[in-house]
């Protein structure tokens, strides 16, 4: 049998972080990396879980009806994660998650008016997710909308499909000001338009290398360049 070399595990590949966290913006591959990562590495996977909220869907095809209820479902899942996630580290267990907890108010702040974008903040500040310790590495996946769009179209989940080139350009800016100010934890900016570690066995190797050699808090990684 062949082994896959996107997923080989050894015990030579220590994980280089304790708790890796991977981000970035609808269809931009977090989620497929995290779960290569976690196989590499042999690390604890903790995914987010979309289609657990039943707001979602509704919410792309009304955003200003349901974004409200949809931002209260993800707080309370991330007080579930965030348990998860202190288990795991009270544990010794080396942890990689395709999110941050931070990641709400990104989106509450991107899709709710400021009266209820206020109500949100309150009503989120007691479902407790602070407690949950920061990832010791971040890895922010960047793409542009166009790439996301075809992306999202080409995996074509029915919820996905209703989302608007507006609101994806509107989600990549956020994203890139909120990483911006971001200082929770050391960040590893990542091109992923031409870089793709999904199928690719050499960017995957170079994007292994980048995590591994990182010093500094924040550093930028396009392939073919020194940033």
């Amino acid at each position: 049998m062949t082994t896959n070399p996107l997923t080989v595990t050894a015990p030579h590949l220590r994980p280089p972080y304790p708790y890796i966290a991977i981000e970035g913006p609808i269809g931009v591959g977090k989620t497929s990396l995290a779960r290569i990562f976690s196989e590499r590495w042999s690390m604890q996977p903790l995914f987010e879980r979309p289609d657990d909220n039943p707001f979602l869907e509704r919410f792309y095809r009304d955003s200003a009806r349901y974004a409200l209820a949809t931002q209260l479902q993800f707080a309370l899942q991330r007080a579930q994660e965030a348990r998860d996630v202190i288990a795991a580290r009270t544990a010794g267990t080396s942890l990689i998650a395709d999110f941050i907890a931070q990641k709400n108010d990104i989106f509450a702040r991107l899709t709710l008016p400021d009266d209820e974008y206020q109500l949100y903040r309150t009503l989120a500040a007691h479902i407790d997710t602070a407690a949950a310790p920061q990832p010791d590495l971040v890895v922010y996946l960047q793409a542009s909308p166009e790439v996301l769009f075809a992306r999202i179209q080409k995996r074509a989940r029915p919820s996905e499909l209703q989302i608007s080139d507006a609101y994806l350009r509107a989600l990549c800016d956020a994203y890139n000001e909120f990483f911006y100010y971001y200082d929770g934890a050391p960040v590893l900016t990542v091109n992923a338009e031409h870089l793709n570690p999904l199928e690719s066995a050499d960017d995957l190797a170079l994007l292994v290398d980048r995590i591994e050699t990182m010093r500094g808090r924040k550093e930028f990684f396009v392939k073919g360049t020194s940033l």
